[in-house]
């Protein structure tokens, strides 16, 4: 541009400045030409600006140089909304991207792409967080709400539970669309579930040995309500956090449980008492029936054995009585004096006066008797006798009666 032409546009514009207000407004043609001519400056434009010093030619330049500034600003424009469409899903987490609303596909992690706003859309759900929610209580057991925490139990009372279901998303597509708002859907079913469950048992059994039951049927009945709904959540665990009874009722129920645990552990000590005294009566009466089998058995066999023997001595009896007799009669001397003390007397010396040891056979006798009151003897063995002599018999016993003191008087 020569220096003349812009002294010149200098002054008109100073001039139009310098009017006074009331006298017009500036010169907006003027204004948007020396803007356009800047532009142009900056992209090359300056060439035309300089071989076309005279006024006529000026419009032509200046609107090839607003299409260009127009263009350039277009094609900045076109990019950044190209670039709009680009979006990162970190790991853990799923991309879903819709076309005009609807649902088109999912995008692993990563670096992705979709075709920017109006035509495509994307949301990122986190797949691997573990959600809670609170039933009966927010935040803590102290606040609790009592329109979910009361429930009526089978034999008709009323209970207060709070828990809390931690769950994870195992369908994100299901879970953005197939129902209007998902957590309060995972809230209303976790209710339903546990007023069924609970519905079903009686009262102790939820406040003692039925929590973990009641936790886990809870669980079980929540995902098979939540998969007929395709709501794409996977509940994981089921926490009771507090079961008691109204706090209305709390003094009457604690004196009722105190009541049953005092019955309980009555009844833990009768059970230990019998589990005590019984194994020692049973323990006591077969070592009795012991006792007695073996009393009866020694008995059955020394009638046997004495019988047999009987039969034995009775057998030889008949075929010599008089050597039986007299077999018999030593044998019963033989055991007699092997347990009694013995004095020997010498008949032949004469002498009248005997000296027994009166001492020792006191002592002996005292001995004998302390061991028989210790010892509790058996009962008496059956003294065999043998028959009655026939009058052949006595005959025969009295000829080996003669016979014997022939032979001493020899």
């Amino acid at each position: 541009m020569p220096f003349s032409s812009l002294k010149k546009r200098l002054g008109n514009y100073i001039a139009q400045e310098g009017k006074k207000p009331g006298e017009g407004p500036p010169d907006l043609d003027q204004l948007w030409r020396d803007f356009n001519q800047r532009l142009n400056g900056l992209f090359g434009g300056g060439k035309n600006r300089g071989s076309n010093s005279g006024g006529g030619g000026n419009g032509g330049g200046d609107m090839k140089g607003a299409g260009f500034t127009v263009g350039a600003v277009a094609s900045v424009a076109a990019l950044v909304w190209l670039a709009s469409g680009a979006f990162i899903v970190q790991e853990g987490q799923t991309g879903v991207v819709t076309t005009f609303g609807k649902f088109s596909h999912t995008t692993p992690a990563g670096f992705n792409w979709r075709w920017p706003y109006p035509f495509q859309g994307n949301e990122i759900v986190n797949m691997s967080q573990v959600r809670t929610v609170e039933v009966g209580y927010r935040g803590s057991a102290k606040s609790k709400m009592a329109s979910e925490a009361l429930m009526l139990t089978e034999d008709e009372n009323i209970i207060d539970i709070q828990f809390a279901v931690q769950y994870k998303l195992s369908d994100p597509v299901k879970w953005l669309y197939a129902n209007r708002d998902a957590e309060d859907t995972v809230r209303q079913v976790a209710e339903t579930a546990i007023r069924e469950i609970v519905g079903r048992s009686k009262m102790d059994f939820v406040l003692y040995e039925g929590r973990e039951k009641v936790a886990t049927d809870t669980q079980q009945l929540m995902q098979a309500i939540l998969d007929r709904y395709n709501s794409g959540a996977q509940v994981t665990n089921v926490t009771m956090q507090g079961v008691q009874p109204p706090e209305q009722v709390q003094a009457a129920f604690d004196d009722a449980v105190k009541a049953g645990q005092d019955r309980e552990r009555q009844k833990n000590e009768g059970q230990a008492y019998a589990n005590d005294i019984v194994p020692k009566a049973r323990g006591a009466a077969f070592r009795l029936i012991q006792e007695a089998e073996a009393y009866r058995a020694m008995t059955v066999q020394n009638a046997t054995g004495n019988a047999d023997r009987f039969k034995s001595v009775l057998a030889e009896y008949q075929k010599a009585p008089g050597v039986t007799r007299d077999r018999m009669y030593l044998d019963t001397m033989q055991q007699i004096f092997a347990n009694t003390s013995k004095v020997m007397v010498d008949s032949k010396a004469g002498s009248n006066l005997l000296y027994l040891p009166l001492d020792k056979l006191i002592a002996q006798v005292a001995a004998t008797e302390g061991r028989a009151a210790s010892v509790t003897p058996p009962p008496p063995a059956a003294v065999l006798l043998p028959p009655e002599p026939t009058p052949d018999t006595n005959r025969r016993d009295s000829r080996s009666r003669e016979s014997s003191r022939d032979r001493e008087g020899r």
